[in-house]
């Protein structure tokens, strides 16, 4: 058997919102309940939202989504006229980025975790491409 990521646990101060966030932005299956984890499915694997009143550490979550699905997402987050950056940083504000000649944005969730969407994989566009991805050896 390959070894696949199955599920990560995702802090959130209010799981049920976070997990209405991001099934209508990504448009994902709605989120299940197992226990006390609010479960929202991202192909084979799962972030799987636990609730805490603690002080929520930023974590980064990429997206891999086709053109068509970077069209889609980009509409509903500026249809909430949410907040998007070309970079992790966000030093460069209502931008994106076109990293291994593809497209790409970070925004945020509810709770401050840095999430991003990408037509291309990091590096996939090599260091021929038009627009190679910052972190190649140049």
């Amino acid at each position: 058997m390959a070894v696949t990521l199955n599920h990560t646990i995702v802090h959130a101060r209010d799981p049920a919102a976070t997990a209405r966030f991001l099934t209508e932005v990504l448009e994902l299956p709605p989120a299940k309940q197992l226990g006390h984890f609010t479960v929202v499915q991202v192909g084979d694997t799962s972030l799987d939202l636990l609730q805490t009143d603690e002080r929520i550490s930023s974590r980064h979550f990429a997206f891999l989504v086709d053109e068509f699905e970077f069209d889609a997402v980009f509409e509903r987050l500026r249809a909430r006229d949410l907040p998007y950056w070309a970079d992790p940083f966000h030093r460069e504000p209502s931008h994106i980025n076109h990293w291994d000649d593809g497209r790409g944005l970070y925004f945020e969730d509810p709770d401050g975790h840095n999430l991003e969407i990408i037509t291309r994989p990091y590096g996939s566009g090599g260091t021929d491409a038009r627009y190679p991805n910052p972190l190649l050896p140049r």
